[in-house]
């Protein structure tokens, strides 16, 4: 997830829209380029370019769900500072212990989070959303299981790869499902945030499929009578 991130910054930018959904973007970017960095090297600088970054980015989702509601250009100065300090924290101990199950559940307790305010959002105040609320999180929580069958089950399948045609053996590396399901249910999210704030602020959001494959939001402000 590098290039289409990048393009929806950009956009965002065209569109006037708050520095937050750019900043929403560009992380995800990071996060594409951090992993694909430490796959190619398998080196502990990279696994934190990869590892670390999946924090910051939850942190600007987070921010931007919260935010969704207030008068544009507005900023939440005490919601800043606890995510920001929350990553502070979840950086400086994770050097120091460097235990992968602590930034698993650092990272959950940021989904869970997420997964709370979407439910609200869908349920509560845009019902008419929960296609795209709903195919984010079932996409992200899709990735999230084979992650945990893969890490669970990595032996057996091995031995499974060395037993079946090689078209079969490449769709049980769950591993490399959890990158690409994440990756796309983070930006699918986003995309979720990006209509609920547009909505808020008056504008004419529209799902559109780029190639007719990749999807894109276009919004335009409503014109003043």
């Amino acid at each position: 997830m590098i290039i289409p991130p990048i393009f929806g910054a950009i956009q965002s930018v065209r569109g006037g829209l708050e520095k937050r959904y750019i900043a929403s973007y560009l992380a995800l970017t990071v996060v594409g380029m951090g992993s694909w960095c430490f796959h190619m090297t398998l080196k502990y600088e990279m696994q934190l370019l990869d590892e670390l970054p999946m924090i910051y980015s939850c942190c600007i989702f987070v921010y931007c769900m919260f935010e969704c509601f207030k008068t544009k250009n507005s900023v939440n100065y005490h919601l800043l500072f606890t995510l920001v300090l929350f990553s502070l924290i979840v950086t400086t101990v994770y050097l120091k212990v460097k235990e992968p199950v602590f930034h698993q559940v650092m990272y959950g307790m940021l989904v869970f989070t997420l997964v709370v305010r979407s439910i609200y959002i869908v349920t509560w105040v845009y019902p008419w959303l929960r296609g795209l609320g709903y195919t984010s999180l079932g996409v992200f929580l899709l990735g999230f299981l084979l992650w945990n069958i893969d890490n669970i089950f990595c032996d057996s399948l091995r031995n499974f790869r060395k037993k079946v045609p090689p078209i079969i053996s490449v769709t049980t590396q769950f591993h490399a499902w959890w990158h690409i399901l994440t990756g796309l249910g983070s930006y699918l999210h986003i995309l979720f945030s990006l209509y609920t704030r547009t909505l808020y602020l008056r504008y004419r959001p529209k799902v559109k499929f780029l190639f007719g494959i990749w999807p894109v939001i276009l919004f335009e402000p409503l014109r003043k009578q």
